[in-house]
């Protein structure tokens, strides 16, 4: 059985992802911790660049907490609708919006605890907005993370919770932002869910998977 990497092991594998995705960022367009939030909730199950072309028409109208607490769940429905799941995204981003207005002032909460109070907000969607919109150290740990990390072998995990707990014993925290990005563009771009492209790879060589 493949045995999971050291932490000098696992440095060097984050490095040669720096090479290999120098520009590794949050792809969710957004100007805003609220739009983030907003954002990031519309990405389960959905792509990046889905939001993206739905958040560019719907922010330029409604980006306030208060505009989404004033709008109908049927009204947030019909913006969101190519993004999946809209039905429940849209009650969750209205009672999400109408708490944030009603308890914290029109200000997104700033730490895990109070947002994962929040509806339709979990530890992953918590971890991007605490980590990209207040810069506070956080894995948040997608699809992405989760396969890329286990397959690698940085973590041996069977669920995205223990695997965030793993990822931030095994990487320095100062680290844990960028690392979160370089974990999804490897999955998305290389090291992908059915066919990872192992020739293309910075650290194949490196890696449980082959």
């Amino acid at each position: 059985m493949a045995r999971k990497k050291t932490k000098k092991e696992t440095i060097d594998i984050l490095d040669l992802l720096m090479d290999q995705h120098p520009d590794a960022h949050c792809e969710l367009v957004h100007t805003s911790a609220f739009e983030l939030l907003i954002a990031t909730i519309l990405s389960a199950q959905c792509t990046d660049v889905r939001v993206n072309m739905v958040t560019e028409v719907m922010f330029k109208k409604y980006n306030q907490p208060q505009d989404f607490k004033n709008l109908s769940i049927g009204q947030i429905e019909d913006m969101i609708k190519t993004c999946g799941l809209y039905k429940s995204k849209a009650k969750k981003i209205k009672e999400t919006s109408s708490i944030i207005v009603d308890v914290y002032g029109g200000q997104v909460p700033d730490t895990l605890e109070e947002l994962i109070k929040l509806p339709g907000v979990g530890r992953k969607t918590a971890g991007v907005v605490l980590s990209n919109a207040f810069g506070v150290p956080a894995i948040a740990v997608d699809t992405h993370v989760f396969r890329v990390s286990n397959r690698i072998g940085i973590v041996k995990e069977s669920t995205p919770e223990k695997t965030e707990f793993a990822l931030m014993k095994a990487i320095p925290k100062d680290r844990w932002t960028h690392s979160h990005h370089l974990l999804i563009f490897h999955g998305r771009r290389v090291c992908k869910a059915r066919k990872p492209e192992c020739d293309k790879c910075y650290i194949s060589h490196m890696c449980n998977y082959l």
